[in-house]
């Protein structure tokens, strides 16, 4: 059940179609069915990075369950770089992905809680 938390020091403009294409991108990366992800979009955030190329900043943490390889993770957050950089016009490097990693019973629902990744 991750949870794909965005602070971004823009406007999104057609913020839906970005969270459709991020949990395609979550499913198709991390081996998983796009139910129970989860997408927050906070606009117009005051952002700063030292060495930003422009003046567009986006953030990703990923709340995600432990277990997925550093590869998975890796091209995960490739794939939603290159996803804003096509898609907003931001620099690749203006781009951050921090994942945070929990036991899959801290990821919780009304419906279910979450079990231990058995994959890669």
């Amino acid at each position: 059940m991750p949870l794909l938390q965005f602070d971004a020091s823009f406007s999104i403009d057609d913020g839906e179609a970005f969270a459709e294409a991020v949990t395609e991108l979550y499913a198709e990366r991390m081996a998983t069915s796009r139910g129970h992800v989860a997408v927050v979009l906070r606009e117009g955030v005051t952002a700063t990075l030292g060495r930003a190329e422009g003046d567009r900043l986006l953030f990703l943490d990923a709340e995600i369950r432990r277990g997925r390889s550093f590869d998975r993770k890796r091209a995960f957050a490739l794939a939603v770089i290159e996803e804003a950089h096509d898609r907003f016009g931001i620099p690749r490097n203006d781009c951050k992905v921090v994942f945070t990693e929990h036991p899959g019973e801290a990821m919780m629902g009304h419906e279910r809680v979450g079990g231990e990744w058995d994959g890669d």
